[in-house]
């Protein structure tokens, strides 16, 4: 190996080189010692590598309490503090577990209730999930306490008391109007269609179901005749399976029968022998979406108090058009909580001059705050109040066509979009569960779960405020 230097024979002669013959010489950088190089030789024998190996198998005793596992400032915490204050002793008394009577213990209501509370606002939405999340999941696992859930206990728990649910929606608001963060000053309504627990393929017309419901009948007696002429070829829980499934068919195709006059009453006269209904959810509508697809869906109505973004008042229904919505909503309100929205912000698909009028009348006396549909005549201004006008109508038009009408209409869109979207993140996308009163209770968690985060966010401003 040959290196260069600024010195020339001398160094290229120490090193047993022969010198150049050309006209250029060598040059050497430093002389390199004779024989093998210190890096190419042979590396030292030596032992193999020591490491610290994962093992998993290794039984651990730790002496920690669930308590210590989850950390102070945690979601699930404050949703326990938040169940703790409520006074749930409507559904203790629904539990048939009594001292001095034989019987295993219920699971205590105030879990169950956090349980749903914590899982809505992390976007689970499923029974079956839920059960797995207690066995699994630390934050999960301390709600429970220890105690062992069930996901059938779960799903019922869910669905079975929307009558307190509501009651609880209606406390919580007032409890927030009393410290005087909930005015309903102004309040924006907005429907939402959410896609129900059922597929287009599910929906028959009223021949069809005609026919099923002689095929359910015909397969009932023939299940009722093998099982009298071999009663040993089940089980009795296969029996039992067999029966329950072809009961529940048989009732839900009567469902369907009993709700196709309403869906024969929203069709026009020459289109009635086209209504379908669902024997999946017979109370599911095919509405159109926001993607422009349609699919079986409800409708959602949330009216949210503009100033704290607080849900305060909700509904169901199974009408893809929210006309005629704003009336009952206001009418809501006045039932909750002894009192009407000062102002009701809402888009054109809820301005219906029925509503208006009744809303705006002196018995009531809420502003409406509606965008004006455009008329036919470009020459003619939408302002101006029209022949057939009344005089609430022809107010609602002329004050729509004011500035500060359109300054106080764009909270709206900070208002109703943000709720939305809050709810479609937590899962609020499709119903798992079916029937109405069910998809109700739903949508009464997600409110009752989001008011929660929002009387922490607005009492914390409020200290703010304070300091």
């Amino acid at each position: 190996m040959v290196r260069f230097s600024y010195k020339k024979d001398m160094n290229t002669q120490a090193n047993n080189l022969p010198a150049s013959d050309g006209p250029m010489e060598q040059n050497v950088l430093f002389a390199v010692p004779a024989g093998e190089p210190e890096s190419c030789r042979p590396a030292e024998p030596r032992g193999r590598a020591r490491v610290q190996r994962a093992e998993r198998r290794q039984v651990i005793l730790r002496a920690q309490a669930l308590d210590d596992l989850l950390a102070e400032d945690h979601e699930a915490r404050l949703v326990w503090r938040y169940v703790e204050g409520l006074d749930l002793t409507g559904l203790y008394q629904q539990i048939q577990a009594v001292e001095g009577r034989a019987g295993r213990e219920a699971i205590d209501p105030k879990i169950l209730m956090a349980l749903w509370l914590y899982a809505t606002l992390d976007g689970v939405g499923s029974a079956r999930q839920l059960d797995k999340l207690g066995r699994d999941h630390v934050a999960y696992q301390w709600v429970c306490g220890g105690v062992s859930v069930n996901y059938h206990t779960l799903a019922d728990f869910r669905t079975d008391h929307v009558q307190f649910l509501d009651q609880l929606l209606t406390a919580s608001v007032a409890g927030l109007m009393h410290q005087g963060l909930v005015t309903l000053q102004r309040v924006d309504q907005e429907g939402m269609r959410v896609r129900a627990s059922a597929g287009a393929a599910s929906f028959r017309r009223e021949p069809t179901l005609q026919e099923c419901r002689v095929e359910t009948q015909q397969q009932m007696e023939a299940l009722r005749k093998e099982l009298e002429e071999d009663p040993g070829s089940c089980t009795k829980r296969q029996e039992a399976a067999r029966q329950r499934a072809a009961t529940e068919r048989a009732e839900r195709i009567a469902r369907d029968l009993a709700e196709m006059p309403k869906v024969q009453a929203c069709k026009k006269p020459d289109e009635k022998d086209k209504a379908r209904a669902s024997t999946t959810d017979p109370e599911a509508r095919v509405m159109k979406m926001a993607d422009g697809g349609y699919r079986a869906a409800h409708n959602v109505q949330l009216a949210t108090d503009t100033g704290s973004q607080v849900i305060t008042g909700v509904e169901v229904v199974n009408v893809g058009s929210d006309l005629g919505q704003m009336a009952p909503m206001v009418e809501q309100h006045q039932r909750r909580y002894d009192r009407v929205p000062g102002e009701m912000l809402v888009d054109g698909g809820f301005a219906k001059k029925e509503d208006i009028e009744e809303v705006s009348s002196p018995a009531v006396g809420t502003v409406v705050y509606a965008p004006v549909q455009k008329p036919k005549d470009l020459d003619r201004d939408p302002y101006t109040p029209r022949a057939g006008d009344s005089e609430a109508v022809a107010a609602w038009r002329v004050r729509m066509g004011t500035e500060p009408a359109k300054e106080i209409y764009k909270e709206r869109a900070s208002t109703a979009e943000c709720v939305n979207a809050i709810a479609r993140n937590r899962g609020l996308r499709q119903f798992l569960v079916r029937g109405l009163p069910k998809v109700r209770a739903v949508a009464l968690w997600f409110a009752l779960a989001h008011n929660l985060m929002r009387a922490v966010a607005l009492g914390a401003l409020a200290v703010r405020m304070a300091a």
